[in-house]
């Protein structure tokens, strides 16, 4: 890793850690819309990849992976602010399947299938599968569910006064309890997609060959399982 003169050979450096680059940004590619190209998400990794090595002060070894890591989520995820990645259309979209999933919900008394929610959408099931891979980059809590919109945010009827700030609900315990509770209701498949992005950090890719089932049908899973979340937690 080092030249002869004792200096850190920056090109190995690159060479052996463009892997976790690209690692990093296929996983964060299930957080954004198709719009998003993972070619861009890289590109912008290797820059914090690069900032990385330039700043690192320590032992070269597993701290630096961690570290590097680091300032790679960093900087793709400051490109995206930047970029406003996540169109008012595709947030329309997804407020639709959230609706339809929350009447049906209701009254179903149980997880409605795709087929059930293709139907109320008055949409084909195909139809209604392109609709969730567009969607797809839905957040479970938006910045705009914050603010005034052509519905009434649910954040803000939690805001009764200058001490109820909607972001100290957001680390109460209880709220912890609910995503919690949300997740373990979710369909068997849709609760494996969120267990092994989220927890065991598996991309899309990695996710479908361990299903059996494509890339875009994860993606499908991913959204649909986070339309379920919001609803849930908008309903309580």
């Amino acid at each position: 890793m080092y030249t002869a003169t004792g200096t850190i050979n920056k090109d190995e450096f690159v060479t052996e850690f463009t892997p976790l680059v690209k690692r990093i940004a296929y996983h964060m590619m299930a957080r954004l819309p198709a719009s998003v190209q993972v070619d861009d998400l890289i590109q912008v990794g290797m820059i914090g990849l690069l900032d990385a090595i330039n700043r690192y002060e320590g032992s070269y070894g597993r701290q630096f992976e961690s570290y590097a890591a680091q300032r790679i989520r960093g900087s793709i995820l400051d490109e995206l602010r930047e970029a406003d990645w996540l169109p008012r259309s595709i947030r329309k979209k997804m407020r639709q399947i959230e609706a339809a999933v929350r009447k049906l919900e209701q009254s179903q008394g149980g997880a409605p299938s795709e087929q059930d929610l293709a139907d109320e959408l008055e949409i084909t099931l195909d139809e209604y599968h392109g609709t969730l891979q567009s969607a797809r980059g839905a957040q479970l809590i938006y910045f705009e569910d914050f603010q005034k919109d052509d519905e009434e945010p649910f954040l803000d009827r939690l805001f009764c006064d200058d001490e109820s700030n909607p972001l100290n609900f957001l680390l109460d315990e209880n709220l912890r309890n609910m995503v919690v509770n949300a997740i373990d209701n979710l369909p068997p498949r849709e609760k494996m997609v969120m267990g092994m992005h989220y927890e065991q950090e598996m991309n899309l890719r990695e996710i479908g060959e361990v299903l059996g089932v494509s890339e875009s049908r994860v993606c499908q899973l991913h959204t649909q399982a986070v339309a379920r979340l919001r609803s849930r937690l908008r309903n309580t």
